[in-house]
């Protein structure tokens, strides 16, 4: 019986979440996957150049390297309805793996009953604004975070000779996850460091010999473009150069430069301690962090990426007692509750003043706040840390 109530509990939760979607998500249409879809088609059947398509009635084309076209090349011979299933259930499928990884430890440390928790967390991550706007864009971001996650968590962790091959593919298909192999420069991670390095170059030079046309147009000027990416002030960029760019336009790049050289220096310092307390998933969360503050262009469903800082903090706040307790569940729930709430889009059309520079900012400064409260737990060896192994007992934690 008290299962039937679990299962009935969850499926009212879901069912909230469902109408809470449907409520408040912006209808996009999927115009990320038509821009990639329509590139591909033009590239590949129609005998264009890759770079040289646009959206019908946009300034919007294909803006990722020749990598990624080769590895969405299957979706130029599909129809356009089994791209857009195609594309839901590969990010339902990454999402739901990787929302276990990250609940895994909880779960065994906590000894709550496994696929109720779960639930529960699927639920909180579907009405979780990135991710309904991934969906909705047909994005390709929790592909991108599940392809690092599984590198950093699976083989670097366990220094496995092949650490660092997932990164390298990632940031052939797009630069920004290259911020991952600073990471392990930074944490003398030299050989995980030279894999994902090598790999990247090895596959943009085979691209580049199979389309050297397509290549040299994206590494010599798509790349360059601007105006490809769209409006740096615009409220949807949520990143430093955003609100750097809203405050005073996009001519101010010394501040910004100045704001990420500091951002980058308190993440090293974070990122060593992490990993000489021997915890990568602290790692992975952190520089997942950085990149979104750092990017040029982090646009709100590119903050799927805070979701491994979300859980461990949320996860230290469970296995902790008294008031540190309330306070990392207090930051987890708030930074979630902020992440759910459309709350920058009130601030579109007026981004001046104060209530613009906060509001219209809200989930960098989130980002910001998660940055600092991320959590670096002890392991006595490395291989806690491994996900075939889980975490079975709490940890000190260090908090900057």
């Amino acid at each position: 019986m008290r299962t039937l109530w679990r299962v009935a509990g969850v499926v009212l939760f879901a069912v909230a979440v469902a109408v809470f979607d449907l409520v408040t998500s912006a209808r996009h249409g999927f115009f990320d996957l038509k821009v990639y879809w329509g590139a591909l088609n033009y590239w590949a059947n129609d005998g264009g150049m890759l770079y040289d398509y646009l959206n019908p009635n946009t300034l919007y084309g294909f803006t990722y390297p020749p990598f990624a076209a080769f590895v969405m090349l299957p979706m130029a011979w599909v129809p356009w309805t089994a791209a857009m299933t195609i594309s839901v259930i590969a990010t339902v499928a990454v999402t739901a793996v990787l929302v276990w990884w990250m609940i895994r430890p909880i779960v065994q440390r906590q000894g709550w009953t496994p696929w109720l928790a779960f639930a529960i967390a699927a639920c909180l991550v579907a009405a979780y604004e990135p991710m309904r706007e991934t969906v909705n864009f047909g994005q390709v971001n929790m592909l991108l975070l599940f392809l690092v996650a599984a590198d950093v968590l699976l083989l670097v962790a366990r220094r496995s000779p092949f650490g660092g091959v997932g990164i390298g593919l990632a940031t052939a298909i797009k630069l920004t996850p290259g911020v991952f192999i600073v990471y392990l420069l930074v944490t003398g991670r030299w050989r995980a460091a030279i894999t994902a390095s090598g790999t990247a170059a090895f596959v943009t030079l085979v691209a580049a010999v199979i389309a050297p046309d397509a290549s040299r147009e994206f590494w010599l000027s798509a790349l360059w473009n601007t105006d490809r990416v769209g409006d740096l002030g615009f409220i949807s960029n949520q990143s430093l150069q955003g609100v750097v760019a809203r405050l005073f336009g996009d001519d101010l790049k010394p501040l910004w430069a100045l704001l990420v050289v500091a951002t980058l220096v308190f993440w090293g310092w974070r990122c060593r301690l992490a990993i000489q307390a021997g915890d990568e998933r602290a790692g992975l969360a952190l520089t997942a962090v950085l990149g979104c503050l750092i990017s040029p262009v982090t646009w709100v469903h590119h903050l799927v990426w805070l979701l491994p800082a979300l859980f461990l903090i949320a996860g230290d706040g469970f296995r902790s007692t008294g008031r540190r307790r309330k306070v990392m569940l207090t930051v987890a729930f708030l930074s979630w509750a902020i992440l759910c709430s459309r709350l920058v889009w009130v601030w579109t059309y007026r981004t001046g003043g104060l209530g613009g520079f906060l509001g219209g900012s809200a989930y960098l400064w989130v980002s910001i706040v998660l940055l600092l409260a991320i959590p670096i737990d002890r392991a006595d060896d490395p291989e806690d840390q491994d996900l075939s192994e889980g975490t079975e007992e709490a940890r000190p934690s260090l908090v900057a």
